[in-house]
């Protein structure tokens, strides 16, 4: 692997310096408002090399008479041998949460460079971060963005010195509908500031940023007269799509199956199939048996509980009294505890390929989430020393991983029916969900189930595609992965740019 030859340069504009020394006077631990730090650098990626900018920095968020409410930290890459970037897309990137920074696809992803972590995506030390010889910066810039209160990004206090109480703070920044408001705010301001008005953009999310960017579609469309050419869906929520009950029940079974088949869990005649071939039969029994079995609730037949338990138990990896104990309804808590039971080891959430081990094996939940406890492993020492030693971008301000961002509003969630209907006023406008098989937490099924009710019409099914990946929540932490889903984002951008003369019209 060709490690990545730093300039560790930092040009700062005459407005940074002068913050940054103001900042510092009186030992204050305060946020530059409004700064930028650039750094050269070059890479290579698919066996070509080239050289690239790296600017991080704070824009502000404004009220609508003007004022600073709070700071965004960014970081921001761009190819430096494109000379015409009408033509150059750009990724705007999100993570999730809330309250999640924009480490994760950062460092992790799709950016240039990537955590020190084997290829499985278990630590390593020494910490830090190596050359990503995938990254999608060969074809699109790419910004991440680090919504209020995550990673350096915080609240400021009004034009009196008063910071904004907590029920304040909730209705400008911590809501659904909020977090999308200012976000598209900012993103305009971006993008007149880097001169990126005629560029194709692309919007990505993880997990909750799905949510983010299904909304900002739209928003972005309608109130910043900004169209956006793709929506990327990584490891999403439901996107304000509802899916309870009996279908919430049914789905998490493709789920239970994949994980149950990583670990050998299943029977032999299950075991022996490729993973594929496997989830396509459960995904068919869900739709066609289990999920009708579950709407029927105490009424179905004792003869029916007893065959569909039987075989949710042989697809799970459960005994079939765990299913009947249940009523056939297995919570994922339950799974994760009791699938590796007579290991004495747990399964992770957001990724079931990790494991973990508890004070007691009785219980009905594992202790903790074995995945997490490995990621923040790794990546909290990668991003402290990327920033500062690789990027040169230094403050006594404390990066947050997690910021505290809750009570979170999640009222008036329509950020899928948003999605839509941006598509639908938009004929470039292209949608892809990436997710793992291992992922518990947003369950690939789900994502299935969310990509076929998104557009009940059907008349748009061909501008949206799904990915799935033999590993977790964040499936790029597993090199094969890793290289494979930015090939899928690489070919995605490729697909959804319109040939030379070709209008947006139906």
């Amino acid at each position: 692997m060709v490690m990545l030859s730093l300039s560790l340069s930092p040009v700062l504009t005459a407005h940074a310096t002068s913050q940054s020394s103001e900042q510092n006077s009186g030992h204050e631990r305060k946020l530059a408002i409004d700064e930028k730090n650039t750094t050269k650098h070059s890479t290579k990626v698919n066996g070509k090399k080239f050289k690239y900018t790296a600017t991080t920095g704070t824009q502000p968020v404004w009220d609508e008479d003007g004022n600073p409410t709070a700071s965004l930290f960014y970081t921001y890459y761009q190819r430096s041998d494109v000379k015409d970037t009408a033509k150059r897309p750009l990724v705007i990137s999100f993570n999730g949460g809330p309250g999640s920074a924009s480490v994760w696809m950062h460092v992790a992803y799709t950016g240039p460079r990537v955590l020190n972590v084997d290829n499985e995506g278990y630590p390593l030390q020494p910490y830090g971060v190596k050359t990503n010889p995938y990254s999608i910066l060969d074809v699109a810039d790419i910004v991440f963005v680090n919504p209020v209160n995550t990673g350096y990004s915080r609240v400021l206090p009004d034009k009196d010195g008063k910071m904004p109480t907590k029920e304040q703070q909730k209705k400008m920044f911590f809501g659904v509908n909020a977090d999308i408001k200012y976000l598209a705010e900012w993103v305009n301001t971006f993008v007149s500031r880097n001169n990126r008005w005629r560029s194709p953009k692309y919007l990505i999310g993880e997990s909750y940023g799905t949510t983010r960017v299904a909304g900002l579609a739209k928003e972005l469309q309608s109130r910043q007269w900004m169209y956006v050419n793709g929506v990327i869906l990584v490891s999403p929520t439901d996107i304000g799509i509802k899916r309870d009950g009996p279908v919430k029940a049914a789905n998490r079974l493709p789920y239970f199956a994949a994980a149950a088949w990583y670990h050998k869990a299943l029977t032999p005649e299950l075991q022996k199939k490729p993973l594929t071939e496997l989830l396509a039969e459960v995904e068919r029994f869900t739709v066609g048996e289990y999920l009708p079995a579950l709407a029927k609730g105490g009424f179905i037949s004792v003869q029916e509980k007893q065959n569909i338990a039987e075989q949710v138990a042989k697809y799970s990896g459960l005994s079939v009294s765990a299913v009947v104990n249940n009523n056939l309804d297995v919570d994922n808590n339950f799974f994760w505890k009791e699938l590796l039971r007579d290991r004495k080891q747990t399964i992770g959430r957001l990724d079931s390929r990790y494991l973990g081990i508890d004070k007691k094996v009785a219980g009905s939940r594992p202790d903790y989430n074995a995945e997490l406890s490995s990621w923040l492993h790794s990546f909290t020492p990668a991003i402290n020393y990327y920033l500062r030693e690789e990027l040169a971008y230094k403050t006594d301000i404390k990066y947050n991983m997690f910021g505290n961002v809750h009570p979170w509003d999640r009222t008036g969630n329509k950020a899928g029916e948003g999605l839509r209907s941006a598509m639908a006023q938009n004929p470039y406008l292209q949608v892809m969900i990436q997710s793992g098989y291992f992922d518990g937490a947003t369950n690939y099924f789900d994502a299935k189930y969310t990509l076929w009710q998104l557009d009940p019409s059907g008349l748009m099914k061909d501008r949206l595609s799904f990915k799935g990946y033999e590993s977790g929540h964040m499936m790029y932490l597993r090199h094969e992965d890793l290289r494979q889903s930015n090939q899928d984002i690489r070919d995605f951008i490729k697909k959804s740019l319109p040939a030379k003369g070709q209008a947006a019209k139906y």
